[in-house]
């Protein structure tokens, strides 16, 4: 899906699409009687029969008149990921296909920017070559909220982390990192919306040279029941008030407005425009 919006256009590399994790594990506060009012328009996109959340992991390739940018860089290759085996030293070709696909190659990225630093956020920052992670967009400035580039190098401090290790120290090695303040923005078309709470330094992504035509989520929201229900943050949110305040806030900003929204972790197709819904919200996917 190619979706244009003013002089932007906006593309999505989908490099997994897949049930993760039981809803009740997953969503705080989630109870029985929620997922009995709302199975019948989850399944099957978005809930399995058994009841687990079914996401999308995929990034966002911007392109403005002046910059492509590619926003957050999904799972990657050959990284050892042991708590998610289909991750785990993949070798594929997804997601490079994709994006030759789009008719790009890697050192056609301008900017990469990671809406935060988890796992399926930063894994094609690097690539192993001759046995060294090193920038896989070798033109590209690496985007990292200072917030949250802080808080992971001291998470790492106390405790060795591979993601960190091999898919963001290697980018700041080489020179190649920008660590920025949440006023930061490329050009005219591109500015960040903090929304903490998913990680202490997550940040959404606001696009268009007129206003807010176009916004990314990030992590505020993984799953469309969390639209209607926005108090339901997820288990492994690092503050679950915090990104209820966030998600609600995102949510009231662009409800009921042209904004394309793009809806990271949303089955696909994952754009579209948010809608009120009694006190909650939903997408009403492109």
């Amino acid at each position: 899906m190619t979706v244009q919006v003013g002089d932007i256009t906006i593309d999505r590399i989908v490099e997994d699409e897949a049930p993760l994790v039981p809803a009740k594990q997953a969503l705080l506060g989630l109870t029985d009687e929620h997922l009995a009012e709302n199975r019948e328009w989850l399944k099957p996109h978005a809930l399995t029969e058994d009841d687990v959340l079914r996401l999308c992991f995929q990034s966002f390739v911007v392109r403005t008149p002046h910059h492509t940018i590619l926003v957050d860089s999904c799972i990657g290759n050959h990284k050892p990921r042991e708590a998610r085996p289909a991750w785990n030293m993949k070798t594929d070709t997804r997601y490079m296909d994709q994006l030759k696909g789009l008719g790009l190659g890697v050192e056609q990225i301008d900017y990469v920017l990671c809406t935060h630093l988890h796992v399926d956020h930063v894994g094609w920052n690097t690539q192993l070559v001759d046995g060294r992670w090193v920038p896989t967009f070798p033109n590209a400035r690496y985007v990292f909220g200072q917030t949250e580039y802080a808080y992971w190098e001291g998470e790492n401090a106390k405790k060795e982390n591979p993601v960190f290790v091999d898919s963001v120290l290697p980018v700041v090695e080489a020179g190649r990192a920008d660590l920025v303040q949440d006023s930061f923005g490329i050009g005219d078309h591109l500015r960040l919306l903090p929304t903490p709470g998913h990680t202490p330094g997550h940040v959404s992504v606001l696009l268009g040279r007129t206003g807010t035509e176009a916004a990314v989520s990030g992590d505020i929201v993984h799953s469309p029941l969390q639209a209607r229900y926005p108090e339901l943050s997820m288990a492994f949110d690092v503050d679950p008030k915090a990104s209820a305040v966030a998600r609600r806030s995102f949510f009231e900003r662009v409800a009921e407005t042209p904004t394309i929204c793009c809806m990271t972790h949303f089955p696909s197709p994952s754009i579209g425009r948010i809608k009120r819904w009694g006190e909650g919200f939903r997408c009403e996917m492109l």
